[in-house]
């Protein structure tokens, strides 16, 4: 038998032993994904859409700023203009754009302690509830029916293990694509509501009405997210995991088990290449995007109308992208790491084109044409995606800088590419046994064997 062919019986035998396992079975003759707790799921993800503390509260925060600062050719009480906007922060005077980037990392002046306040706290649970939302993602698509028969069909001998990895892999997608998909509907619904408040609201009179829409959005975005959470409150099924092993705790477990994974993070070493890129690309994404929604908020004048219509064009593009992407990967069977790289290839590009605006006030995002380009190119190029790294990092380039705000796409830049070259170097085969191989001692609990945390025998379920 050559190296190949027992390498693809290896394979074999570990996907049978965890997928046809008497535990997989009675989990999938159990929690079955039904209809109305996958769409109860897609229905959260429009709730959890981050208007509220991803969009509009770092704008309004922005827009506090601005109005708290002054020009620095004039001095203190002169309104920000064409000549920077700055104001005292920590023993110095800083440009305001510099100290957006640097709220997560330090502590602001008890002036803007209240906005900082609700900022972190917004940030914080959108990242926290989209975290949640995530995690219920595996559970639900391994149980969706047809991935089940697709089990069944392996188990018997009618589809080979790699017939069922792949139909398996288009089923997750094609749940994370719908949900991405009904959450743009969703947020086109939200955003055209919010277009009548602020005409009720004359947003566009007085800088007054256009700060105090920023919070009406807020709230209104944070009680459409709280209607759409309860349904899948309601409808969820449990999908309970490994019992704790005895000597261990809710408060210990995590520790252990991150002992655990990093002992163990040679055995896993295509997973460890693909969570630094994971990693490092993420606080890229992450960065660029507040890097130019800081750009593009000055562009506009922290415009509560203009803000909302340029998030209507991106959602609308993000939607199409999503749809468009998901028809060509199903037609042509695109491996999902293909279609990362493409995502990464354009995310790149976004950096390039900040870039350009170190030396230049022709481009980089800074000017009105540019930040509608923007929006429609995100929407259908890269889609939706916490970044906490990148965002320091890039505030002490700007200070480092004279406050020159498109410097930092230098290092992102630097930083994307660098992160593509862990993407590259990932081998999903060489992954997927690794995984299976892991997954099978854990199940058996000789990962934690080798801990030292004593488990109990397993037993036949009941």
């Amino acid at each position: 038998m050559s190296s190949d062919e027992k390498q693809k019986d290896r394979t074999a035998s570990v996907t049978e032993a965890i997928e046809d396992s008497p535990e997989t079975n009675l989990s999938a003759r159990k929690w079955t994904t039904t209809r109305l707790e996958l769409w109860s799921y897609y229905l959260y993800y429009v709730g959890n859409n981050g208007l509220s503390g991803f969009n509009f509260g770092p704008s309004q925060f922005q827009n506090l700023l601005f109005l708290a600062g002054y020009d620095p050719t004039i001095g203190p009480g002169a309104a920000c203009g064409d000549n920077g906007c700055v104001l005292p922060y920590l023993g110095r005077i800083r440009d305001t754009a510099g100290v957006s980037f640097a709220w997560l990392g330090v502590k602001q002046p008890s002036e803007w302690r209240a906005g900082v306040a609700l900022y972190i706290l917004g940030l914080i649970t959108y990242q926290c509830s989209l975290t949640f939302w995530t995690a219920a993602f595996p559970g639900l698509a391994y149980d969706l029916p047809e991935v089940e028969e697709s089990r069944k069909e392996f188990a018997s001998g009618k589809k080979s293990s790699e017939n069922h990895a792949r139909f398996h892999s288009l089923a997750r997608n094609r749940v994370s694509n719908i949900s991405f998909a009904v959450c743009s509907a969703g947020e086109i619904i939200i955003l055209a509501i919010m277009v009548g408040i602020l005409k009720g609201l004359h947003a566009e009179d007085s800088t007054e009405n256009n700060t105090k829409a920023f919070s009406v959005l807020i709230a209104f975005s944070g009680g459409a997210w709280l209607v759409c959470a309860l349904p899948w409150f309601i409808f969820e099924r449990r999908r309970p995991g490994l019992d704790l092993p005895p000597g261990t705790s809710l408060l210990t477990i995590g520790f252990k088990q991150v002992y655990v994974a990093f002992r163990e993070c040679l055995r896993l070493k295509q997973t460890f290449l693909y969570l630094i890129f994971y990693f490092l690309m993420g606080d890229v994404l992450n960065t660029t995007v507040t890097v130019i929604a800081t750009l593009q908020n000055s562009v506009v004048l922290y415009s509560t109308l203009d803000l909302t219509l340029l998030l209507i064009v991106g959602i609308v593009a993000q939607g199409f992208g999503i749809y468009l992407f998901w028809l060509v990967q199903k037609r042509y069977k695109i491996s999902t790491k293909t279609m990362l790289s493409f995502n990464v290839f354009w995310i790149i590009i976004l950096t390039i084109w900040g870039l350009i605006g170190v030396h230049t006030n022709k481009f980089g995002f800074k000017h009105v044409w540019e930040i509608w380009a923007y929006q429609a190119f995100y929407g259908l190029m890269v889609g939706k995606t916490s970044a906490f790294i990148g965002p320091l990092v890039s505030s002490a380039i700007i200070t480092a800088s004279d406050d020159n705000d498109n410097m930092p796409f230098a290092f992102l830049f630097t930083l994307g590419v660098l992160s593509t070259i862990f993407l590259w170097m990932v081998d999903v085969e060489k992954s997927r046994m690794e995984c299976k191989e892991f997954i099978a001692a854990e199940a058996e609990r000789e990962v934690f064997k080798q801990a030292g945390i004593q488990t109990p025998t397993t037993e036949e379920p009941k």
